[in-house]
């Protein structure tokens, strides 16, 4: 038997989350073990909705408006979630701390107002990991630079993004043995090694 974890992976734009989740989908699929991923905003078909309209080049929300989209979207997950909890692995490209980060490090959104729906939404959902990946400026915005098209989250300053990326890290300090900083500037092998091992103990 496996255990079955509920795995965050975290971390700003360009930072390596996409790739580093297809690192442990590519060892699911060859041990032929079962998983759910999911990625935020976005999901499920309602939140997929959400996802476009929260991207949208041509959107200009206003950060409570960004806030609650977000939310909204997570809100249309949580059933997946509980359904899939302790009988597959489940893996989230971003999740809850990506709230904290980006709507209150980044934005200023009140922080106790992000954790009280946060909470009200996930009720006994417990998150048992969280690989943080952190990027420098200039291989973040090298790596926007190769994408065939940016999002409207893509484009804000360099500013925004050390807020963000500083947000993670003041959450990570909080419950340091729940994380692991994957550093994306490091050799892709290097990182590969990291992320599996972790993970094996994770499942095992």
């Amino acid at each position: 038997m496996y255990k079955k974890p509920l795995i965050v992976f975290e971390g700003i734009e360009g930072s390596g989350k996409s790739f580093h989740i297809d690192i442990i989908l590519k060892y699911l699929k060859k041990n032929k073990l079962k998983f759910v991923v999911i990625r935020e905003p976005g999901g499920n078909k309602n939140s997929e909705k959400i996802r476009k309209l929260i991207l949208d080049n041509k959107s200009s929300f206003n950060k409570n408006t960004d806030l609650l989209l977000y939310l909204s979207a997570r809100s249309e997950n949580i059933n997946l979630i509980e359904k899939n909890l302790g009988k597959k692995i489940i893996l989230i490209d971003r999740f809850t701390d990506s709230t904290l980060a980006y709507q209150h490090y980044g934005m200023g959104v009140n922080l106790e107002f992000i954790k009280k729906i946060n909470n009200f939404l996930l009720k006994n959902i417990k998150i048992n990991f969280t690989f943080l990946n952190i990027v420098n400026q200039k291989n973040m915005r090298k790596r926007l630079l190769k994408r065939k098209k940016l999002n409207r989250y893509d484009k804000f300053s360099s500013f925004f993004y050390k807020r963000v990326q500083s947000g993670f890290l003041k959450l990570l300090k909080q419950n340091p043995k729940k994380y692991v900083i994957i550093d994306s500037n490091k050799d892709i092998n290097v990182n590969k090694k990291i992320i599996l091992n972790k993970f094996l103990k994770l499942i095992k």
